[in-house]
């Protein structure tokens, strides 16, 4: 199967297919860190709508044959570039991801660039490695998705 990957600016209206993603139970579950309140939709869309014009956030539409079928971003925190991204869930296993993150690693030059990843999302971990990251650490959070303290691994792309 050969799907065409690209990547698109963030249009606030791809917002609300990021949104209806973050429902996905099965998908909160696996990405374990997410908002306190899921299903706020006017509070997720201003939130993001912010990010569309913060300096230190690059974020991307991912498409699969023209249909958005998730998002990247690049944010910092506490001065460390970190990625994020999110697929819609009939989107998973066809690599889609690995080929996002491989395109946006050409255009986002921060580095060293760090993923974290729930200890149990063995899809995300296979994509970091993938695209290049290696394994460094562990720490463990809150999971809001979870409503408990889970372990999360670490992962960074030094070059």
């Amino acid at each position: 199967m050969n799907i065409n990957i690209t990547l698109a600016e963030v249009k606030k209206e791809d917002l609300n297919a990021f949104f209806q993603f973050q429902l996905d139970k099965e998908a909160s579950y696996l990405a374990a860190f997410t908002a306190k309140d899921t299903n706020d939709k006017t509070a997720y869309v201003e939130r993001y709508s912010g990010y569309l014009t913060d300096p230190s956030i690059h974020m991307r539409t991912i498409m699969a044959d023209g249909e958005i079928a998730g998002s990247i971003s690049k944010y910092v925190i506490e001065e460390e570039a970190e990625i994020t991204y999110w697929m819609d869930r009939k989107f998973w296993g066809k690599g889609i991801a690995t080929a996002a993150l491989s395109a946006f690693l050409q255009i986002e030059q921060s580095r060293p660039i760090y993923g974290r990843v729930a200890f149990d999302n063995f899809g995300s971990q296979r994509v970091l490695e993938k695209c290049g990251f290696v394994k460094i650490g562990t720490d463990k959070g809150f999971a809001n998705a979870r409503q408990t303290e889970i372990e999360e691994y670490i992962y960074k792309l030094s070059e």
